[in-house]
């Protein structure tokens, strides 16, 4: 639930966000207003999905399998129906014409290997944590203690856990029907011949990175409730999701039920990282189980549980090759990449390393592009989108190899940067990867951040603690980034294979008391969306921030949406409502001149009024103009009472956030403990509508980039056990073990939509890793280090320092 907490870590920076609230561009638009959403969160008058209690409710507990890799021999479950409070139990047999097989919506390629992935393993398991059964009881107590009395009977099968081991010949097969661990290959290319390129490159300098996996642990855990209506075959789902819409289009295409028969609602729901974007198991079983038992079933992960069945991020293997002459021109750029899908294709598992693709060469001019991405099946748990989605891993990659190209030149790592990314006033700018940056200001971004870090000063304590040989040593890392989020256009989607649009629906309507309701298909999970959704309105009809009311999150009342992930929520979301804004006003401005006895092209409208060129003194107020519809008395002739409007937006572009991030680390070489000294971010995301949700975006953001350079990893041991399995083993970061953040903004409008917007939600994360890195390699350079793997442990630090010989 870090998006529901980013805005309260930066509480300490605003001492009264009220001081904010002056519009910094008139109106509403920029203005620091405190998010409507907290008072509940504050209060304690949420309605998480776990919280829903029904008539009759059930609560299903999921037997989940011990082993990686296994035949299932038998599956009985008559002891679990003979413990008190047990109604029903399950194997996978018993529901094999009824459960489906989970979907996939991004075949990356026409010969993608996509095995069947029934939400409970039939015939085998393919990793620890693969569901089994499932048993239905009174209590949830009940339930998970009749697990203990199902017997399964299984034949153990070798196990293959190393992406490199999994495409070798003769290793065991995650699944032997499909001959082949290998998923897909796809290849990308740029620009010019790379290896006609590369010999014309007087330096080449490759690196092997590795990803590691990651657990995305959102404070709320997955929770489904499913109340069916049996007479009619009516089905309400409620799912601590971040995609009602597309979940509803889904469990019916799964499991056959008429999709105007399943209503799927996102209550509050704390928290996603990309991991509640998806069909899970549980969601699937619960509709299911509801439906053989006309009765309400709940199902509630436990945080154990959770890490083993809840998608897993990141997992990637990148060698990574630059080539540029010697006085630093970046001429090409080589990636080949490893990506671990894990056993099975969650909803869009295979496409994340593909978002990534475009972003390897970020901010850099080069003459030829080559990329090829190797997605390979191992036995573990399924992994998908986590906050950034391709976009970390790129951006790590690139400012990580820059920073080895700099060292291998003798020169500053800034300045090369400088001299290779693109000018502001090459904007907009085709990338060697095809990609229109619309605009940016790179410059701009690092001159403020370097002054607001004192990049120099740094520099010369370095130069003095190497000189004495001071135990504690000096790191000083950069990240220079872009990323391209607002998950869209659909055309460009298209062409990516994958199955559905990028477009986001918005409806407004306008009260006859002069309130107004806005209804948006993008749901919230923590981001503030009620809060900028009545800004954006509010400007934009000259109404009360306080008479903007948001629906949100019910594919009843918000029929059409594609839902939140990949930082569109305002790029996309927020621009379909502010178009729906626009509508209104022509609707309305039809009536006003009606009532005002005057041409409609006479009628002008500002700040809530609309009044007559020439005669200020005829005019009536937006809110007097829905009354009027509403009572229909006075209308102009043909026309419908009503100005309320829609809108679906399929943008044009992306939008291109981007920034310079600085890190300085003190690095204890004699106990390799890693400490943030200081961290200095400048973002560039187009205009900002609330500064103060802009600011916890970038706080959580950054949480979690930070948390992956130096904290956290999902560990296995040789049998496919997941030993990082509970919050005592996985390494998550408290506020204690994070620096200050000095943090400020540039900027840089976008000109593909008419707000100027950009997105915000992963920057943070997608910038402040390869800072953190490149700061712990730098403080490290003395002893011979050029790499380490994350996270930065201290074991890890004090190790390659042994093992890196004297200065």
């Amino acid at each position: 639930m870090t998006e529901q907490l980013d805005a309260g870590m930066v509480a300490e920076q605003i001492a009264d966000a009220d001081a904010l609230s002056s519009p910094r561009r008139g109106g509403e638009l920029g203005r620091g207003r405190r998010r409507k959403e907290d008072a509940k969160l504050l209060t304690g008058q949420t309605n998480w999905t776990d919280n829903i209690v029904l008539p009759g409710l059930l609560h299903m507990s999921v037997l989940r399998s011990p082993m990686a890799h296994a035949k299932i021999l038998s599956v009985d479950v008559s002891g679990a129906l003979e413990m008190p409070g047990v109604i029903a139990a399950y194997s996978g047999a018993d529901l094999a014409e009824v459960q489906g097989s989970l979907p996939c919506a991004w075949p990356v390629t026409p010969d993608m290997v996509h095995p069947d992935h029934h939400p409970l393993a039939v015939d085998e398991v393919r990793y620890v944590g693969d569901g089994v059964a499932v048993v239905v009881a009174r209590d949830r107590y009940a339930s998970a203690d009749a697990l203990e009395a199902i017997v399964v009977e299984y034949d153990e099968l070798p196990v293959v856990l190393d992406m490199e081991s999994a495409i070798s010949d003769g290793t065991p097969l995650v699944h032997e029907d499909k001959g082949t661990n290998t998923c897909f290959v796809w290849p990308f290319a740029g620009g010019e011949d790379y290896d006609a390129t590369k010999a014309k490159a007087d330096v080449v300098v490759k690196r092997r990175f590795r990803q590691q996996r990651l657990l995305p642990a959102a404070m709320e855990p997955r929770a489904v409730v499913v109340a069916p209506i049996a007479a009619a075959d009516d089905y309400t789902v409620y799912s601590a999701t971040q995609i009602p819409h597309i979940l509803r289009v889904m469990l019916a295409l799964v499991t056959g039920i008429p999709e105007h028969r399943i209503r799927v609602i996102a209550p509050d729901v704390g928290g996603g990282f990309g991991s509640k974007l998806n069909v899970y198991a549980e969601e699937v079983l619960a509709l299911v189980v509801a439906k053989k038992l006309g009765r309400p079933v709940k199902w509630t992960e436990s945080r154990s549980e959770g890490f083993q069945a809840t998608i897993h991020g990141r997992d990637q293997i990148q060698d990574v090759e630059i080539c540029a002459t010697q006085d630093g021109k970046v001429l090409g750029l080589k990636v080949d990449l490893l990506a671990d899908m894990g056993a099975y294709l969650q909803l869009v598992t295979p496409g994340v390393p593909i978002l990534g693709a475009f972003m390897f060469p970020a901010i850099y001019k080069m003459d030829a592009y080559s990329f090829t991405c190797t997605g390979v099946f191992t036995n573990k748990t399924p992994t998908d989108a986590y906050r950034g989605a391709g976009r970390p891993e790129a951006t790590y990659a690139i400012e990580r190899i820059m920073d080895e190209l700099a060292h291998e030149l003798g020169r500053d790592p800034m300045d090369l940067r400088r001299q290779n990314w693109i000018k502001h006033e090459e904007f907009p700018f085709e990338t060697v990867c095809g990609l229109t940056y619309d605009s940016g200001n790179y410059e701009a971004a690092t001159e403020k951040a370097e002054a607001m870090f004192g990049m120099a000063a740094l520099r010369a304590e370095q130069k003095a603690r190497r000189e004495s040989r001071d135990p504690i040593q000096l790191g000083i890392g950069i990240s220079t980034f872009t990323e391209m989020c607002g998950l869209a256009p659909s055309r460009v989607l298209g062409s990516l294979s994958y199955g559905a649009g990028g477009w986001e629906a918005a409806q407004i309507r306008m009260l006859p008391t002069g309130k107004v309701e806005v209804v948006s298909g993008a749901t919230p999970h923590g981001q503030g969306h009620h809060t900028s959704w009545s800004q954006i309105v509010a400007d934009a009809l000259g109404v009360p921030f306080e008479d903007v009311e948001c629906v949100t999150g019910d594919t009843d009342s918000s029929p059409k949406g594609m839902d939140t992930y990949g930082s569109r929520s305002l790029v996309v979301g927020g621009v379909a409502i502010h178009r729906a804004a626009a509508k209104v006003i022509e609707k309305a401005r039809r009536v006003a001149a009606h009532l005002l006895e005057a041409a409609e092209g006479d009628v002008e409208f500002r700040s809530g009024t609309f009044s007559v060129k020439g005669s200020p003194e005829a005019k009536t107020t937006i809110q007097e103009v829905a009354l009027a519809t509403f009572a229909a008395h006075n209308l102009p002739e043909g026309m419908e009472p009503t100005i309320d409007a829609d809108c679906v937006y399929d943008p044009e572009n992306f939008s291109f956030p981007h920034g310079t991030h600085l890190c300085a680390v003190e690095v204890d070489t004699e106990t390799g403990f890693t400490k943030i000294r200081k961290y200095v971010c400048v973002d560039d995301v187009g205009k900002v509508v609330n500064p103060v949700i802009v600011e916890g975006q970038v706080h959580g953001g950054l949480t979690q980039g930070i948390a992956q350079a130096l904290y956290e990893e999902a560990i296995h041991d040789a049998a496919g056990n997941l030993v990082t399995g509970t919050m005592a083993d996985y390494l998550l970061p408290t506020a204690a073990d994070l620096p200050h953040f000095d943090t400020g903004r540039t900027e840089t409008a976008s000109t593909t939509n008419p707000l100027g917007v950009k997105g915000v939600g992963e920057a943070g994360t997608i910038a402040s890793t390869p800072a953190v890195i490149n700061a712990v390699v730098d403080a490290l350079r003395p002893f011979g280090v050029n790499n380490i793997d994350m996270p930065a442990t201290p074991e890890r630090v004090w190790r390659l320092v042994q093992s890196g010989g004297s200065r």
